[in-house]
């Protein structure tokens, strides 16, 4: 089979603009180890974006890849609409352990979008069942991004991406992203006067992904959730890329002491083996889903056994290779390794949180980041620059000599597109 020519007649490629597939066709992923992919032609690249941020274990973990066999041969499948299988019980339990306080129920799903648009309609229909129907509104920060489902995009709204689409939507308050973000002030003013019509607020902790590793200081948060619990507005955590050790802990609401109402994962949850998302919801709000409001709500591979079961062997090897506490130290030793950038005129700054490490240029000059993104292929590293920014989030498996190699190719690739 001419896979290339198959490729472009057929395959709709994300995020992804026509003129490039025919100027410079992809690479066709054949294999992927540790922290490599590679091609049909041999070619050996790293992933230095986990595959879109969720391969955080690498590529063919045996433990993983073990657990889902295993789980395969008992049940591919049962449904969880009036019926329970072991994973689903006990991912659940799990998901709720790692949780602040642990009295919380489970709605899975198969990708992060599902999983917030599940948080939406429960904090929506929470206020429906206590007799609260006004409280319609959700307010979010500008230029997050909660993904690709209609509500999703309503508190994640990008004009360049989403325009088309405005007249299904019910925009969000906006809480703009200042400079001196740990003044919550300005973010105060704009909910207080909203406070009577809001149900929930909903956030990226910490870091705006998908906006080009946006990074906010932890009091920013701290003060939100304070101000939420004293307003009695919902705090929605939109966890699914930071999730799971990538900001060095756990989760990155940890690092704000907080403890949020709903928490919303996906990506990592399973290493990226397996789709499946979660909403986690606290106790106060599921109680309120009695039999004469319940959460008509649901999808069909919602739970998947065999998702579960890598779900559950990822959160083993989290807690046994002790892999959080090791991205904490690698992302610090990463983002010190690019500091030298910030000398070269044509960056404005380097950052980082746990181990994600952004390279920000001066201004959007795509054609830059363009030549900065094909180099590093050139030299086989993957990635994909958000505007004027090239970002590094690798497996947390990434080895101290791999990541070595990684810092200095970015490095160089940098310095090479002037």
């Amino acid at each position: 089979m001419n896979y290339r020519e198959q490729d472009l007649q057929h395959v709709w490629h994300p995020y992804t603009r026509f003129s490039t597939l025919t100027a410079e066709p992809p690479p066709l992923i054949v294999r992927g180890a540790g922290i490599h992919l590679f091609d049909a032609e041999g070619r050996k690249f790293v992933d230095a974006i986990a595959s879109w941020w969720c391969c955080a274990l690498g590529h063919g973990h045996p433990r993983i890849i073990a657990a889902i066999e295993k789980q395969a041969r008992e049940l591919q499948h049962s449904i969880l609409g009036n019926l329970s299988h072991p994973r689903a019980v006990e991912l659940a339990a799990q998901l709720a352990a790692l949780m602040p306080t642990p009295d919380r129920h489970v709605m899975f799903a198969s990708d992060g979008a599902s999983a917030v648009e599940a948080a939406l309609k429960v904090a929506l229909q929470y206020r429906h069942n206590i007799g609260q129907p006004q409280r319609t509104r959700f307010a979010a920060i500008h230029g997050a991004y909660h993904g690709d489902t209609l509500g999703a995009v309503s508190v994640g709204y990008l004009e360049g991406f989403h325009r088309p689409y405005r007249p299904l939507l019910k925009p969000a308050i906006l809480l703009p992203l200042a400079d001196a973000l740990a003044d919550f002030s300005i973010a105060r003013k704009i909910l207080e006067e909203h406070a009577a019509e809001l149900t929930a607020v909903i956030v990226e902790p910490l870091c705006l992904g998908a906006a080009g590793m946006k990074m906010y200081p932890v009091a920013w948060l701290a003060a939100l959730a304070a101000w939420c619990k004293q307003n009695d507005v919902r705090l929605i955590v939109d966890e699914i890329a930071m999730g799971f050790g990538r900001t060095g802990k756990m989760f990155a609401f940890e690092h704000a002491r907080i403890d949020p109402d709903i928490v919303c994962v996906g990506k990592a949850l399973s290493a990226g083996y397996l789709p499946i998302s979660a909403t986690v919801v606290r106790d106060t709000i599921f109680q309120t889903f009695d039999d004469e409001h319940t959460f008509q709500h649901g999808h069909t591979f919602c739970g998947n056994p065999i998702a579960a079961a890598a779900g559950l062997e990822t959160l083993r090897v989290f807690a046994e290779e002790n892999i959080v506490a090791q991205a904490a130290e690698k992302g610090r030793w990463l983002v010190e390794r690019l500091q030298p950038l910030i000398q070269l005129p044509q960056v404005k700054e380097v950052r980082g949180l746990g181990l994600i490490a952004a390279v920000e240029l001066h201004t959007d000059d795509l054609a830059r980041t363009r030549r900065i993104r094909k180099l590093l292929f050139e030299r086989g590293v993957l990635l994909r620059p958000l505007g004027n920014v090239v970002y590094l989030m690798p497996p947390l498996t990434i080895g101290r000599a791999e990541l070595e190699h990684l810092a200095q190719q970015l490095i160089e690739a940098v310095q090479a597109a002037g």
